[in-house]
């Protein structure tokens, strides 16, 4: 997986491909896919949800920029892996998931592999980000939204990244948001296609 799906795809951070290398994704697959844990495809998993391609998974890394001891927002838990590969790269995840059942298992999973020291899931709207914890240097959005979202914009820190899908349902782009001189940038990066972010600043 590493060598041909995320090196080979140009993916050039050895801190990525190692904690991609290090975390044991078919931990984080339904039972019946396990088999299916490092193809290269999104994979479906419960509530109808999925777990993103790892191509996605360390693209999206990639433009995060982590730093080691950072701390990282997550919007969308689903089965805590993107959260698991952040913590591999040595960041303490806040992650929120909209749905309990999702959330109560990944907190299970995280746990199993030792790294629930440095991921705390919470179940909340993740469209409204997390106030109480503002401002973030580093935001992760696993779910494709209509538009930049308004909370997560005002409480992205100066020098912060924002990582998210923009678009219709199904269909996205990636846009890596930075804040700098008190001035947000916008880049599209290419495109993706993610389950839709539902919430109050989100697909409702």
């Amino acid at each position: 997986m590493v060598e041909r799906q995320l090196r080979g795809r140009g993916i050039t951070d050895e801190r990525v491909l190692a904690a991609m290398g290090s975390v044991p994704r078919e931990r984080f697959v339904p039972p019946d896919l396990v088999a299916r844990a490092y193809d290269d495809d999104a994979l479906p998993i419960e509530d109808g949800q999925s777990i993103s391609q790892p191509y996605i998974v360390a693209w999206m890394t990639e433009l995060l920029d982590v730093r080691p001891g950072g701390r990282v927002l997550e919007i969308g838990t689903g089965t805590g892996y993107q959260a698991a590969v952040l913590a591999a790269m040595g960041a303490s995840v806040r992650s929120i998931e909209r749905l309990p059942a999702l959330a109560a298992t990944a907190r299970e999973r995280l746990a199993a592999l030792g790294v629930d020291q440095a991921v705390e899931v919470v179940v909340a709207d993740g469209s409204l980000g997390d106030p109480a914890t503002a401002p973030h240097a580093r935001v992760i959005v696993t779910a494709g939204a209509p538009s930049l979202p308004g909370p997560l914009l005002d409480q992205l820190d100066e020098g912060g990244r924002l990582v998210i899908p923009i678009g219709t349902v199904g269909q996205q782009q990636l846009v890596l948001v930075t804040r700098g001189g008190g001035r947000l940038t916008e880049r599209p990066v290419g495109g993706c296609s993610f389950v839709p972010l539902i919430g109050a600043a989100g697909f409702r």
